[in-house]
């Protein structure tokens, strides 16, 4: 590259003489000039349009970029006029290896700083994508700096003539060998990722497990998912389990009501529409339950010795759903007790049909 820009720009210096200093110094004189202009003109451009947006991510791309620009236009008239000076090899070999380094180091660091600035600018806006947010942040951005590392290494040495071969078989066996040991770990960090990128809950919400617990999820993390339950106790699930299991969300669906179950027997023989009726009743009158959807009555079935009832309604939030049941279940008690509504019991009558006889 460098000498392909030296015959571009031969005819230009050839004009002022054939001293390879004279053409040298022109040579930086002239990267100097290309860089003002940029900046000047350019960049000065590229600020006007961009403040014409309604966001203000482009405009701070185009700060961003123009430091490594203008560092890049200046290494690249300093690297032509050591080509034009014709140093010994070993010389020319140090000081266009240096060069290349000193761009790379200019690119590297414009690469973090960019990587930063844009994961952190989708983590502030969800709803585009919403596998990046506040808590995947650190991940994707360490993910991408140590990529952008690497990669610069990689080319650092390459412009040395360091054979990186080796060094990569190496990097391949020890990677080999830390996935073996670390593949819980990788399990569980696969499984965050998936997790937040799919979305099966978040923070807030009520999810019960398989294994039976129910609590609210307060910490998703990387590792592992801690839900609290609602005897206050926080139990802790790696995710690489939360991956493969079926999860009840109770605060999922278009909206976070939820619907509880009442249900209750009573004897053969009762009013069947005045039981319906004081089962609306209370619902209406508990200030917990919601208007809409309106609670319902639902006659389930002709049992062994009842008339099965189930009362449905509806609360705001999962985590009322003891308390509503608990109101709802005292009430239901004290008016069938008022009204004369008999709720059948399992009876067991004892027979006996002759004494043994006495001695």
């Amino acid at each position: 590259m460098f000498e392909e820009f030296r015959s571009l720009i031969a005819p230009v210096l050839t004009i002022f003489g054939d001293n390879r200093y004279i053409q040298a110094l022109l040579a930086v004189a002239l990267s100097f000039i290309a860089a003002w202009l940029f900046n000047r003109i350019i960049i000065n451009g590229l600020r006007k349009l961009t403040q014409q947006t309604h966001f203000d991510l482009d405009d701070h791309l185009v700060d961003l970029l123009n430091s490594p620009i203008y560092s890049s236009i200046l290494l690249l008239g300093f690297s032509t006029a050591t080509l034009i000076l014709s140093p010994p090899a070993l010389a020319l070999k140090i000081i266009l290896s240096l060069i290349q380094s000193l761009a790379l180091l200019v690119w590297a660091l414009f690469l973090l700083r960019s990587n930063r600035f844009l994961l952190t600018s989708i983590a502030r806006n969800e709803e585009r994508i919403k596998i990046v947010h506040q808590q995947t942040l650190p991940l994707f951005l360490n993910l991408i700096n140590i990529t952008i590392v690497v990669l610069a290494i990689y080319f650092l040495f390459s412009a040395w003539n360091i054979d990186m071969t080796a060094w990569l078989a190496s990097a391949g066996i020890v990677g080999i060998a830390v996935g073996f040991a670390a593949k819980d770990t990788l399990a569980n960090l696969f499984s965050g990722v998936f997790i937040m990128a799919d979305a099966p809950y978040k923070i807030g919400d009520f999810i019960v497990l398989d294994t039976g617990e129910r609590g609210k999820v307060t910490h998703i993390g990387v590792r592992s998912t801690r839900i609290l339950t609602r005897a206050d106790v926080e139990v802790t699930i790696p995710n690489a389990v939360m991956g493969n299991t079926k999860i009840i969300n109770e605060s999922g669906g278009p909206h976070e009501k939820n619907r509880c179950q009442i249900s209750v027997g009573v004897s053969y023989g009762s009013n069947i529409d005045k039981v319906r009726k004081i089962l609306i009743d209370i619902a209406h009158a508990e200030t917990m339950v919601c208007s809409n959807p309106q609670p319902k009555v639902r006659f389930r079935l002709f049992g062994a010795s009842s008339l099965d009832f189930d009362l449905l309604v509806w609360i705001d939030k999962p985590r009322l759903r003891g308390a509503v049941v608990d109101s709802l279940n005292c009430e239901i008690y004290r008016k069938f007790i008022e009204h004369d509504i008999e709720i059948p019991y399992s009876k067991q009558d004892l027979y006996i049909k002759e004494f043994p006889p006495q001695s």
